[in-house]
């Protein structure tokens, strides 16, 4: 288990966010942890060797974040500020046994939520048209899709995904309905589980994906899946771009069959003069599912909370991946 060692040297704490601004960030360990402040930038504030917790800078380029990690022999806690942690699992096998990777579940629940909602009551009012309307001086009516009496499919029901439920409530939804990778009951009904997916698809007017990117969820939503959504169906994806099949979602587009709102895309970020970026019925905005407001006062909490376990030799929460036991330690070698 990845937790400090009370008889262990004093290491450092690696922080995107500079440590003065972190209220009640705590000692730890007989001599107390060192806080140090990088944001990705050029040069390193301490010798990565020292590093034994690394919170890994936010929206920052993966292989900038990766390159302290190899140097990092005594690292024990990877504490990503991100839902999704692939960007950080081709480093996993170099690290020192038993150094735990976690994610940041919880971050951002609010902030992507309200994207989410924010995407699908745009795309559904129309407001892409009204702008450009704006922008042309124009006044156009018409008449548009609520999203009350609309049935609803989140496929991805974890805290995000119950996010947006808490959100959906006030709509006056017909239905909600949630798919996870195992069946489980909550208080606003059951979650499917993913062999379900294929049933409610026909069912839903909008379909809200919050799902993580995993083998199982890379190209989910490809022909078959898009095929067996309704006529005049929305699609919604704040997950990851790579669970949709581009090209499979390009087609339904231009056809005008399926309309769609897209916070994340592959590729990403999406090049100038991607088909995507005018195909019909379509919304896109820059991955910004996160980035607001919401996420400095979060992650600071989020990192205050980790790094108090961790100073205490308790567990740590929120972990995904273990370095595997079995392969040398780099801190062993000469």
């Amino acid at each position: 288990m990845a937790t400090a060692d009370p008889h262990a040297a004093p290491g450092d704490v690696w922080l995107p966010i500079p440590p003065d601004e972190i209220d009640g960030l705590p000692d730890g360990l007989p001599d107390g942890l060192n806080y140090v402040h990088w944001d990705a930038g050029p040069t390193y504030p301490a010798d990565p060797a020292r590093c034994v917790f690394y919170a890994v800078p936010y929206m920052k380029p993966a292989d900038v974040c990766l390159r302290p990690l190899l140097r990092m022999d005594r690292v024990r806690v990877v504490q990503t500020l991100t839902a999704g942690v692939e960007h950080m699992l081709p480093a996993l096998d170099g690290l020192p046994s038993g150094a735990q990777l976690c994610n940041a579940r919880g971050l951002h629940d609010a902030s992507t939520a309200e994207l989410a909602l924010t995407l699908t009551l745009a795309a559904l009012r129309g407001v892409p048209g009204f702008v450009r309307a704006q922008d042309a001086g124009e006044w156009r009516p018409e008449f548009r899709p609520a999203l009350a009496d609309k049935s609803v499919l989140i496929v991805g029901y974890g805290s995000i995904g119950s996010a947006i439920e808490d959100r959906l409530m006030p709509f006056e939804c017909a239905r909600v309905m949630r798919i996870a990778r195992t069946a489980r009951d909550t208080v606003r009904g059951p979650v499917h589980p993913l062999s379900e997916l294929t049933a409610l698809l026909p069912a839903a007017d909008v379909v809200i994906l919050a799902t993580p990117l995993t083998e199982q969820t890379r190209g989910l939503v490809g022909r078959d899946f898009l095929a067996r959504m309704k006529d005049g169906a929305l699609l919604v994806n704040v997950a990851r771009g790579a669970v949709v099949d581009t090209a499979a979602l390009l087609a339904e587009l231009e056809s005008g069959r399926l309309r769609a709102a897209l916070d994340v895309t592959d590729p990403e970020p999406l090049p100038a003069g991607h088909p995507l970026w005018h195909a019909p019925g379509v919304l896109v905005t820059p991955h910004v599912g996160g980035p607001s407001s919401a996420f400095l006062p979060r992650a600071k909490r989020l990192l205050r909370g980790q790094l108090a376990l961790f100073a205490a030799g308790e567990p740590v929460r929120h972990v995904v991946a273990t370095a595997p036991e079995s392969r040398v330690d780099r801190s062993t070698r000469p």
